[in-house]
């Protein structure tokens, strides 16, 4: 089954929001001011106080049926995080329970379970028309005196090195479909081949760069809680690497159904950051996903395994 660059609901980030109505006339504009993409990415986290406990998160203009699971994450976070006086964030644990309504605003319930010493934890469930569309537990700790020891960074070539997903589009298929003329709040640069590309290895290991498109303020949570809303983009690309499906054939379906992340170290997603990730295992209708993030430098940030439903609907006949 051949996959092309207009294939948009075949590709692993098959969630990422474009959240501007226009193409850019000028790509890769980093080491600037936030790029318009970013900031209304940004004012999307900027909740709405609602009562104690009680906030509201808007969603990006558009048509979209459903709301992409990262954006649901980062909101969460974030109304976890404004309720904890001290300490970063250190873990999430999460479920998807419903699909996300993007007509509609949604409402999170921040349930402040306990205030330690040196841990914080909250529980936060996402509301929309009554019910609960997603659930996440998030501790946040204070940096104590540790052992160390972390895995060793991959050996991949530098970010610069890399043409841009909109570059590498037009130089493979001669043209750029809408997707990748539309500005994206999250750089991406894929190591070796296009995630939906046929001549794709069938190895589940997928390596990327990425970073948020522009420069952010010096917020720890805001940067936490955008590389959470980025860190969904992409496990599918290892979850559906050895399989010929694609997203809008009839046959499948796929979408995520848990998400946890430890955050090891502070980082900022401004910054490159490769996403290293593989798929162990795709059984029963789920698929798992799992990936580092780590800075450029070699420091592991980020520790993430996702889940995701991977439905057959019904059987596929291969041509010749």
């Amino acid at each position: 089954m051949t996959l092309g660059p207009c294939d948009n609901v075949a590709r692993g980030n098959r969630h990422a929001i474009t959240i501007v109505p226009a193409p850019l006339t000028g790509w890769g504009c980093h080491n600037s001011p936030m790029s318009f993409a970013l900031d209304l990415l940004v004012d999307l986290l900027d909740l709405e106080d609602i009562e104690v406990n009680i906030f509201r998160g808007k969603h990006p203009e558009g048509n979209r049926q459903r709301t992409f699971g990262g954006q649901v994450a980062a909101q969460a976070l974030m109304a976890a995080g404004r309720t904890v006086a001290s300490g970063r964030v250190h873990s999430l644990h999460s479920y998807f329970l419903r699909p996300g309504d993007s007509s509609a605003p949604t409402l999170y319930e921040v349930d402040r379970i306990r205030d330690g010493r040196s841990f914080r934890t909250r529980r936060v469930v996402a509301i929309q028309h009554g019910q609960a569309i997603y659930n996440m537990q998030a501790s946040f700790h204070d940096d104590e005196v540790s052992l160390e020891h972390q895995v060793a960074m991959p050996d991949v070539p530098a970010p610069e090195t890399i043409l841009p997903v909109h570059q590498r589009v037009h130089t493979e298929y001669g043209y750029v479909d809408d997707w990748n003329q539309l500005p994206h709040p999250i750089e991406q640069r894929y190591i070796g081949e296009l995630p939906w590309s046929p001549e794709r290895s069938r190895d589940t290991h997928r390596q990327m760069w990425m970073r948020a498109n522009g420069d952010l303020p010096d917020d720890p949570l805001l940067h936490a809680c955008i590389v959470a809303y980025a860190s969904d983009m992409n496990p599918f690309d290892a979850i559906l690497a050895p399989h010929d499906v694609r997203w809008d054939d009839g046959s499948f379906m796929g979408a995520s159904l848990d998400h946890c992340m430890w955050f090891h170290h502070d980082l900022r997603a401004d910054e490159w950051l490769l996403y290293d990730l593989d798929s162990p295992i795709t059984h029963g209708g789920r698929g798992l996903a799992r990936g580092f993030l780590f800075s450029r430098d070699g420091e592991l940030k980020v520790t993430v395994v996702q889940e995701g439903l991977t439905r057959r609907l019904a059987p596929i006949v291969d041509t010749v």
